[in-house]
């Protein structure tokens, strides 16, 4: 990991930006500080590892910098993971005991801030930025944030990521050397699980006297983004919100082809998942490809250790599969920053802060590090980024350079798409999220103990692969979607 604070250049030109970002909140509703009393301005993350030490940084730059000139101090915490933060979030704003007071900015995903904007706590941020201002930024990711009642502006991107398809390229080149597979056979989810069977076929093959062993092509995490985004490719939101109201569109026709290609290429063993992410797997030959975050392919590993011992691997990034027929969608996430109502001076220099955090520059250098995508229009041009981060003296892994690039490219020709926060939103994605997972890994276990008696690996599969069992399932998630939404 590079470190590129240290950087003269990047400090020279965090010093040039100083005069300039000491005067962003003239325009719209807020003011400097320059000669007023000392503000602290306290932010709450869940960032942890080489993450907070990129954001820590970032803040000491802040603080040695504009927040100097106008005598602005910002003071970061890691309150753990995400459902840390979260949890320490509702309790203050229940004013539980024990809890401390709510900070003036802390990360938050749409659902989280959804349920605490309906308390009246939460800062408009629409009277600190200019029509001119928010049109800098991606336009979905200010959409996204536009959670209150009214529509207003209430949670701020700061850092996004979209999904990447990483693959294996070292494995990949001997299969493909032996059975003609290209790789353009995986751009619709479809050739992804016809590529699956024939790898495990290959695989199966290599050893002969051992029937029934082959070896998994695929794995992905998230999987509600899979149901989210797949079915949005298909022409179907599952969770379309208006004023603060949800209708629920769970086609059975998507979720047929969402089970035809998950379900059933995961209990023939074509696809995979036993470590926390796919990652993991790819690290000890599970699998070769995998669709992940975007910020997470600091993860994908440059050696495999598996039954053969340690090598060395490429990597190679593929084009985002899309169901046939569908439109190009790729899912946006990433936390945002919300800022709580305090003092007026409290509440500008918060937003100082963050609007200093995503001047172009600021934000690719915190970018490079972490993973995650600069969120102004002008930062996610791939030239433009490339030309910043060596005017700055950081130097992209060649992993982080290639999903940058991909990544940037499916911005600008994809849609973007998050459904609303609504009530009830967390535990309706929570079961998309496990719902056919679970069914699958325990029908895999069951496939895998026919097949140990002699069954066939067709004959096990067949067992499972029904009409009565898929709609078995689809009515299971049906009732438990409608039941969260309803209880919401």
């Amino acid at each position: 990991m590079f470190s590129f604070f240290s950087s003269r250049k990047f400090l020279r030109h965090i010093a040039f930006l100083t005069t300039a970002a000491a005067v962003m909140l003239s325009g719209c509703g807020g003011k400097d500080n320059a000669g007023g009393e000392p503000v602290s301005v306290e932010i709450w993350h869940y960032y942890n590892g080489s993450l907070q030490s990129s954001f820590d940084k970032m803040i000491e730059n802040f603080n040695n910098t504009v927040g100097a000139e106008n005598n602005i101090t910002v003071k970061a915490h890691s309150q753990g993971s995400i459902a840390d933060l979260e949890t320490a979030v509702l309790n203050s704003a229940n004013k539980q005991v024990g809890s401390g007071v709510l900070p003036n900015i802390f990360a938050s995903y749409a659902d989280t801030a959804y349920e605490i904007e309906k308390m009246g706590i939460l800062a408009d941020l629409d009277q600190y930025f200019t029509a001119e201002e928010q049109a800098e930024y991606i336009d979905s990711y200010i959409e996204e944030g536009r959670i209150g009642s009214g529509g207003e502006l209430i949670i701020f991107p700061i850092a996004k990521c979209t999904e990447t398809f990483m693959l294996n390229k070292t494995e990949w080149d001997a299969f493909a050397e032996a059975t003609g597979a290209v790789t353009e056979d995986m751009r619709t989810v479809e050739g992804v699980t016809d590529t699956a069977r024939r790898y495990y076929e290959w695989t199966d093959a290599l050893t002969p006297d051992i029937p029934g062993d082959g070896k998994a092509l695929y794995g992905r995490d998230a999987l509600a983004n899979l149901f989210i985004i797949g079915s949005k490719q298909l022409g179907h939101e599952i969770f379309r919100v208006e004023n603060g109201s949800v209708t629920v569109d769970l086609d059975e026709s998507a979720m047929r082809k969402i089970w035809d290609n998950y379900y059933v290429p995961y209990i023939s063993g074509y696809f995979r998942s036993d470590g926390k992410y796919r990652s993991d797997d790819v690290k000890v030959g599970n699998i070769i490809s995998l669709i992940g975050s975007t910020s997470s392919a600091v993860y994908f590993p440059d050696e495999v250790t598996d039954d053969h011992g340690t090598h060395a691997i490429d990597a190679e990034i593929l084009p985002m599969p899309v169901f046939e027929g569908g439109q190009a969608v790729s899912v946006q996430q990433g936390a945002g920053m919300v800022v709580t109502k305090s003092t007026p001076e409290e509440e500008a220099a918060a937003v100082l802060f963050l609007k200093w955090f995503t001047e172009p520059e600021n934000n690719i250098a915190f970018s490079a590090e972490s993973g995650y995508l600069p969120v102004k229009k002008e930062a996610n041009d791939y030239d433009y980024y490339k030309e910043t981060a060596e005017k700055l003296g950081i130097e992209i892994a060649g992993t982080n350079d290639m999903v940058i690039k991909d990544a940037f490219s499916r911005i600008s020709e994809a849609e973007l798409y998050t459904n609303k926060a609504f009530d009830g939103c967390q535990e309706a994605r929570s079961i998309l999220e496990k719902s056919l997972a679970d069914k699958a890994a325990e029908d895999r276990t069951a496939v895998v103990d026919h097949m140990e008696l002699d069954m066939s690996l067709e004959e096990a599969v067949a067992l499972y692969n029904t009409d009565e069992n898929f709609s078995a399932w689809f009515a299971q998630l049906k009732a438990d979607i409608d039941a969260a939404v309803n209880k919401g």
